[in-house]
């Protein structure tokens, strides 16, 4: 029985690559980006067999109203949402280094996209889930929740309150047969991170710091989402999980 699940930041890295991958287990999306166009080459490009399977929605996920809408435009074309994977986030720009030198807007940009989203995408599903009896939420963490990312105040401040939010869910709903995870990724290759990979020395030292010695993929994160996602992880609630190739292991 296909599942219908709504995927945040899905036109492109991480989130495209979570989208494809239950679209072919066929399964159901909900492909929500900021990026309109982004969301049109990825309709052209990768989802033109899905035609059927999936709706797009266009909005910025830090507002309320945006929000709502998408989770109506899911529920009006499949009737209900399942699955609930918030996966856009941003590390912020260049301003955005340690506490004394990070601007508060900026700060507050990077605090809206990556946990203020989570607020309001839950917030707006929960209560058909509850009225269901279940549903599952996966977030996307990082690393960075869990160890402090040098000169990167307002992202680690950030995911590590995407984990206690996931926390928090569990505590709240789990009695209601909802689950909540945490997914933590490390460093992965997509245009998010494209910068610093596409320079040679410093992939190197990236590598370094990896007990596995290799960066991961977005296909990576989209299997492990699928996996949490699925009844197999049925006993996998309020966990923070690491896929990091051994990096915070050290």
């Amino acid at each position: 029985m296909s599942r219908v699940v709504y995927v945040t930041g899905a036109a492109s890295g991480n989130g495209l690559s979570i989208a494809n991958r239950f679209l072919r287990s066929g399964d159901k999306v909900v492909a929500v980006d900021v990026d309109g166009d982004g969301l049109g080459r990825c309709q052209d490009e990768d989802w033109k067999e899905y035609s059927d399977q999936i709706v797009l929605h266009t909005g910025d996920v830090t507002l309320e109203e945006d929000v709502d809408a998408s989770i109506a435009a899911g529920r009006k074309a499949f009737g209900q949402i399942d699955i609930l994977v918030n996966n856009a986030g941003i590390t912020g720009n260049e301003q955005a280094s340690t506490v004394h030198e990070t601007p508060v807007a900026e700060f507050d940009r990077v605090m809206a996209v990556n946990v203020r989203s989570i607020f309001l995408i839950c917030r707006a599903a929960l209560p058909e889930m509850i009225e269901r009896g279940s549903g599952v939420i996966v977030n996307i963490a990082s690393v960075a929740g869990m160890v402090a990312f040098p000169g990167r105040a307002a992202y680690t401040a950030s995911k590590g309150a995407v984990i206690q939010l996931t926390r928090a869910l569990t505590a709240d709903y789990a009695r209601h047969g909802i689950r909540a995870v945490a997914l933590c990724p490390g460093m992965i290759e997509t245009p998010m991170t494209k910068w610093r990979l596409d320079q040679p020395d410093l992939r190197q030292a990236i590598v370094d710091r990896i007990p596995q010695r290799e960066i991961g993929s977005a296909e990576d994160v989209a299997d492990a989402v699928f996996y949490f996602a699925g009844p197999e992880a049925r006993y996998f609630n309020g966990a923070a999980l690491a896929m990091d190739g051994g990096y915070v292991s050290i």
